[in-house]
């Protein structure tokens, strides 16, 4: 099976092959994809990586599929930002915006983990592709299903922002909205895969599909010069990202790639989707479900398959958690789009505003290398923003006009003598 060897549950460790199940049969915990790590660090190097395309496939060693990729070659390696005006406004030294609002071809990282995941399920033999979604995975199931050639079906609750219903819509999915929340849609899909076989890339493709994830570390250390950021902070909904990049630390430290592993993790949640927030300062590690209420509704799963993983993560790497209201979620957007020219959706304002608490509370020092995470596009999200950017101005094609309106906003402008 190349550099994957299979299966093994995260909690007992039963070895499983790489087949299309997600749970152990013994204790009912998360499968995960086990590697030949020993034989990946004798065929990858800093030097072989910087020489292949720039995809998140430049790491294909250490993504589970057994031959070459199939989806998503031009998926990945977003920018990396030196943010030196939000670092200014924050009063930190030096920060990094990791920018998957850019990424190809839905604008999120759920970009990523899709392409792993219809990569594998076309290994073995699916047709059919299928996802329960908060939005941008929706969108992403559906685009990549598309260019790919699968038929692909995609359950959402159905209130969710009309950008992200018609981001999915376009590509000529099966849409089918449920009245109900995220995790009353991930119960039912559950019973669908059951029951007709298909491949739900969050479901019994899971292991596969989270293990894309993992690019978004590997390429955060190759583009801060192969060193690991000192501080992360990073959006959680069902909590696979954050133990993915940190999975992915590990790995780039195990193999040599990176000296030194002294990262501290932070999660962010919005405060009215807050179960792993909420775990983490009560200093356990039971996850209590909660009914979402926020604008982030990317985020906004109530009772989050990987929480108590994520908790792990936190507490493991000496970080911490923290969330952020709606007020504070949309505050964190227009200050991201002022400062860096970044319109990120309301989960990047999630990142920034409980990023910005951490940094006032002193978990995060202001002199250490920050990087925040920004997984998707706010072109996604404009419902949120309507009646909070204020109104734009409108005169006639008159000079004077807009003279006048330079004196009321108080301007004053050198003129060509």
């Amino acid at each position: 099976m190349g550099y994957m060897l299979g299966l093994k549950c995260r909690e007992c460790g039963k070895d499983y092959p790489g087949e299309a199940i997600h749970v152990c049969e013994l204790c009912f915990g998360p499968l995960e994809v086990s590697y030949d790590y020993a034989k990946i660090k004798g065929a990858v190097s800093r030097d072989i990586i910087e020489k292949r395309p720039p995809n998140m496939w430049r790491y294909r060693e250490l993504l589970p599929i057994e031959g070459e990729p199939t989806v998503g070659m031009q998926v990945g390696y977003t920018p990396l930002v030196r943010a030196k005006n939000l670092a200014k406004a924050l009063g930190v030294k030096e920060l990094y915006i990791k920018n998957d609002a850019v990424n190809f071809p839905t604008l999120s990282f759920k970009d990523r983990v899709v392409s792993v995941a219809i990569s594998r399920a076309k290994e073995m033999g699916f047709n059919i592709i299928s996802c329960a979604s908060t939005g941008n995975l929706a969108n992403s199931v559906a685009a990549n299903a598309a260019a790919c050639g699968m038929e692909s079906y995609v359950f959402i609750p159905y209130d969710l922002e009309n950008t992200k219903i018609l981001g999915t819509l376009i590509y000529g999915a099966t849409v089918v909205g449920i009245k109900g929340t995220y995790d009353e849609v991930n119960r039912l899909c559950s019973e669908i895969a059951g029951k007709y076989g298909w491949a739900f890339v969050n479901i019994n493709i899971r292991p596969y599909y989270a293990e894309g994830s993992k690019t978004y570390g590997y390429e955060i250390a190759e583009q801060l010069g192969w060193r690991l950021p000192k501080h992360i902070v990073v959006p959680m909904a069902g909590g696979s990202l954050i133990t993915k990049i940190w999975k992915a630390f590990k790995e780039f430290h195990n193999l040599g790639l990176v000296k030194n592993l002294d990262t501290k993790v932070y999660g962010a949640q919005a405060t009215g989707c807050a179960p792993i927030v909420n775990a983490v300062k009560e200093g356990t590690e039971l996850i209590r479900p909660v009914r979402p209420a926020t604008i982030a509704k990317s985020l906004a799963i109530g009772n989050p398959a990987d929480g108590y993983y994520s908790v792990k993560t936190i507490t493991g790497s000496g970080g911490w958690a923290e969330s952020a209201t709606d007020e504070e979620i949309i505050d964190a957007m227009k200050l991201l789009a002022e400062t860096e020219g970044i319109f990120a959706e309301t989960a990047g304002g999630v990142t920034l505003g409980a990023a910005k608490k951490l940094i006032e509370q002193g978990r995060i020092p202001k002199d250490e290398a920050i990087v925040l995470c920004v997984t998707g596009n706010g072109l996604k999200t404009q419902e949120a923003l309507y009646g909070k950017l204020g109104e734009f101005a409108i005169i006639n094609a008159k000079l004077s006009e807009f003279d006048d309106l330079v004196k009321v906003n108080g301007r004053a402008y050198a003129m060509k003598g």
